[in-house]
């Protein structure tokens, strides 16, 4: 379980807000024990973070316990010299700039950045740029204008410099952050792990809907594994927990890919893990794979925007129809059938608009096309996802909405066996995590068209004939890979 501190100077630091038993001051976490397997996080607001005060100490002796610190010795470093943060302010200045009055006279102004959020609305977005590259509960930031505006200064502080104002959005940002975990009358967690879900509401095909995610929650909870939904912005949450189970659409120049890689480094349990995002995202990379371990799958060419005669090349291997795709497209998005020559030409130089690289594939006719969901390259589920009525491809976009074929969910040994084949091949070089391989069959083969990191997991779609069991699986091997990394590091 994960437990929070606030760690201040003296108890009367803490007099402006409600009484807390996790508030504490510096000499007791200087005497602090805690349990082993305990996961401890720790807000330092202590006056002073200078060199050897105590503020810097705070984060120096939470780094060698092992706990995660908020703000850590590399941020503190960081904002003690103006050399080492100039460059990071020099690619905000100028939006920063736009969003302040100029004014008649050279003018000094500071404010504080709380959590990422600040009392001036036209400070706002440069506040959460701030906390994102120098994640720390308090910075004061000192703005100059002569000539220009400028950031001369920053300084981490503590909450007894807010005023009334600042100290309202202090006590709000901080309940938010931290999850309530400091909030009177707490009920007492008796679940033995921590999971977070990523996702994000305002996607429009998310991999999972709301009752799905709640299903995850549920089967958690009956695993003794408490799970918590987070969104885009709560990455600085990740320490409070033992796994990552992203359930938004990842991409590697994207915040999912972020949440993986920081995860990750933390020692969490993750899926999607960034090494199946950065293999599974790019179809190129997949199509390289593929060739490489022999793993069925219709011809494949990539061709890059410079090579010469690439129609010619590519009917020299390929009957038309081809079907041309952009690496990184998710829901059939980026992917065009071309039906001859012309066609090809008009795709190859649409799509070279977005990627310097396509793939080119022959075209199968299938009426469905499997997907095969894999979670330690073992089949948990079977789906046969229909073809858009007068349509080629299983989703159909257009500018106002996006539509989708119909769809079968069988128990897996009801899925012929060389298309189970082709997927737990395709997955085999990849990793050990979560998966949907879309396969298609013919003539009793099948092939792969892709693998999918991030597989749709929806309420009665790909639960329909398993129901709450998918859930419970998924949950469980997270439940395994928790406790046995658990084991590896007891202390």
């Amino acid at each position: 379980m994960s437990q929070t501190y606030i760690v201040v100077d003296q108890a009367k630091d803490w007099s402006a807000f409600l009484p807390s038993d996790h508030v504490i001051t510096f000499s007791q976490y200087l005497n602090l024990t805690t349990k082993s397997q305990e996961r401890i996080r720790v807000i330092n607001l202590c006056k002073s973070s200078k060199y050897l005060s105590d503020g810097y100490y705070c984060s120096l002796l939470a780094e060698s316990r092992g706990h995660h610190v908020m703000p850590s010795v590399r941020v503190l470093n960081d904002l003690g010299k103006k050399s080492l943060y100039e460059l990071e302010l020099s690619h905000w200045l100028p939006l920063l700039a736009t969003k302040l009055v100029i004014p008649d006279a050279p003018t000094d102004l500071k404010f504080h950045c709380i959590f990422g959020q600040c009392v001036h609305p036209e400070m706002k977005e440069f506040a959460h740029k701030l906390f994102e590259s120098f994640p720390c509960p308090i910075i004061e930031v000192t703005l100059k204008y002569r000539k220009q505006w400028q950031v001369t200064a920053l300084q981490p502080t503590s909450q007894r410099q807010l005023n009334d104002t600042e100290e309202n959005l202090f006590a709000e940002s901080l309940e938010a952050f931290s999850n309530k975990v400091w909030s009177t009358g707490r009920v007492h967690r008796t679940a033995k792990f921590d999971l977070a879900i990523l996702a994000n509401s305002q996607e429009v095909l998310p991999p999972s809907d709301t009752q799905a995610l709640k299903k995850f929650v549920q089967a958690g909870k009956q695993l003794g594994i408490h799970i918590d939904v987070i969104g885009p912005k709560d990455i600085m949450r990740l320490p409070e927990y033992d796994a990552l189970f992203i359930r938004e659409t990842t991409n590697i120049d994207h915040h999912t890919y972020q949440f993986a890689k920081t995860a990750e480094d933390m020692g969490l349990v993750v899926m999607d893990d960034p090494q199946s995002i950065m293999r599974c995202t790019n179809k190129v990379y997949l199509a390289d794979l593929f060739h490489t371990h022999k793993v069925p799958c219709p011809k494949t060419q990539i061709v890059h925007r410079r090579d010469h005669n690439i129609e010619e090349s590519l009917e020299a291997v390929i009957s038309y129809p081809m079907v041309v795709k952009i690496p990184d497209g998710s829901f059939s998005k980026g992917v065009i059938k071309a039906e001859n020559r012309d066609e090809l030409r008009t795709s190859l130089t649409s799509l070279f608009k977005k990627s310097s690289l396509l793939l080119v594939q022959e075209y199968l006719y299938t009426e469905f096309d499997w997907r095969i969901g894999i979670l330690n390259n073992k089949p948990i589920f079977a789906c046969r996802y229909y073809m858009v009525k007068n349509h080629w491809q299983i989703y159909k976009h257009t500018e106002t909405d996006s539509k989708s074929g119909g769809f079968d969910t069988l128990a897996t040994f009801e899925v012929p066996r060389r298309v189970l084949q082709a997927a737990i091949a395709a997955t085999k070089p990849i990793g050990d995590g979560l998966y949907g391989v879309d396969v298609k069959e013919v003539n009793g083969r099948g092939y792969v068209i892709e693998v999918n990191d991030n597989p749709s997991i929806d309420r009665g779609v790909e639960d329909k004939y398993l129901g709450n069991e998918l859930y419970m699986q998924i949950m469980s091997e997270f439940l395994r890979r928790m406790q046995l990394k658990r084991s590896d590091n007891p202390a």
